[in-house]
């Protein structure tokens, strides 16, 4: 009866059902009427936690299955980062070299040969194939899943190889790891998220230098990828408090002359939040982010307004004035954020309103009256009212 309760946790990925029966003495190596594990049917459901409770439960991931598998090599066929981490702990240092070997080659090809091309070939199936994006709440990437033949994969392929490279102390070059995550030029997809986190993992000298001598690449594309990998080593250190800090005192004098060359939005942004991110008290930051407040773009707009510093608490007159210009954007997100930005203000109150006043009265010199914004400016609120006006993403 325990394998039979364990098969329905596994099936409607209760984790925490399954590590209670793993604990009152139910098998982990369990198989439904077919003979497929647990473990593999956790991994085909792409259930990280399940998968994880199974494997810390006792399932063995190296365990040989009739077609010649393992759990593990599943694991990497599914394409999902998280799985594959889930059950590769476990093995600690008694994977062997040949073992190694063959799950760093099942990810390259998966990754060389493409998903889809890679299931046609395993399923000889003619017609369209679904394709759908999923996000992996837990570790807040994505990926596209695709079905074909009755067999479903995730095309995080690129990601896993590179994730089993660190796991087994390779260190291919930034040339090579930028290689794949252009596979899916896409900073939310597992291929670039995984691979810039490899990278920034690094944590080294060699690593800074090569994202940074890729600042002045010609594709916009390789600028981005530099400024998320320079961006992770940062903020490795400010999250972590790490003294001395290394590469988070340099920020400033990377990415501000960045910033002002920068010609793509979406890599200015991301410049921007580096610099947002490194928590400089360098009076430049600020200069920098009043002179983007009003780009063109509303996702520089949005970054912009998180560099403009406060002092005690309190921000300053100029950056006052920008915050309140920023919640009357046209973009609700970038209104949002100035909101709540002005919401954190700890100076007193007296500031916000002559500011205030100080807006109204340039906005009379221009003729802008109540009717020439139309019903929705009319009816905005006059003064901020904090966090709960948050309409999008704080950066």
């Amino acid at each position: 009866m325990g394998e039979i309760a364990l098969l329905d946790a596994v099936r409607r990925g209760d984790a925490a059902a399954v590590r209670r029966l793993l604990e009152a003495g139910a098998d982990p190596e369990s198989a439904d009427a077919r003979g497929v594990p647990a473990l593999c049917l956790a991994i085909a459901a792409f259930d990280e936690p399940v998968a994880s409770a199974l494997t810390e439960g006792g399932a063995d991931p190296q365990r040989r299955l009739p077609d010649g598998t393992t759990p593990l090599l599943r694991a990497v066929d599914c394409g999902t980062v998280s799985v594959v981490l889930a059950v590769l702990p476990a093995l600690g240092e008694h994977l062997t070299e040949t073992a190694r070997a063959e799950l760093l080659e099942r990810a390259r090809h998966w990754h060389e040969a493409g998903v889809v091309t890679e299931l046609r070939r395993r399923t000889d199936a003619p017609g369209p194939h679904r394709r759908i994006r999923v996000r992996d709440g837990d570790w807040w990437t994505d990926y596209d899943e695709i079905t074909l033949g009755g067999l479903t994969v995730r095309d995080g392929h690129a990601a896993v190889l590179s994730n089993l490279e660190q796991w087994f102390g390779r260190r291919p070059p930034i040339g090579e790891l930028l290689a794949r995550a252009l596979t899916h030029p896409d900073p939310e997809h597992a291929d670039w998220t995984e691979t810039v986190n490899v990278l920034a993992e690094r944590n080294d000298e060699e690593t800074w230098a090569a994202a940074a001598r890729l600042r002045s690449h010609h594709e916009a594309l390789h600028r981005l990828f530099a400024a998320d990998v320079l961006r992770g080593l940062v903020l490795r250190e400010t999250v972590a408090g790490t003294q001395p800090a290394v590469f988070a005192p340099r920020a400033p004098e990377i990415f501000l002359p960045w910033a002002v060359e920068e010609a793509d939005p979406a890599v200015l942004r991301l410049v921007l939040r580096a610099l947002s991110e490194s928590d400089s008290p360098d009076p430049r930051v600020e200069e920098v982010g009043l002179s983007f407040v009003t780009h063109p773009a509303a996702e520089v707009r949005l970054e912009a307004a998180s560099l403009l510093q406060r002092t005690g608490g309190s921000y300053g007159r100029m950056a006052l004035r920008a915050l309140f210009a920023l919640t009357r954007d046209a973009d609700a997100g970038v209104r949002g954020h100035a909101s709540a930005l002005l919401g954190g203000h700890r100076g007193p109150a007296r500031d916000i309103g002559d500011v205030r006043a100080e807006r109204l009265g340039d906005e009379d010199q221009m003729e802008c009256t109540p009717a020439a914004h139309g019903p929705a400016e009319r009816d905005r609120p006059a003064v901020p009212r904090g966090e709960n006006e948050h309409e999008g993403p704080v950066g």
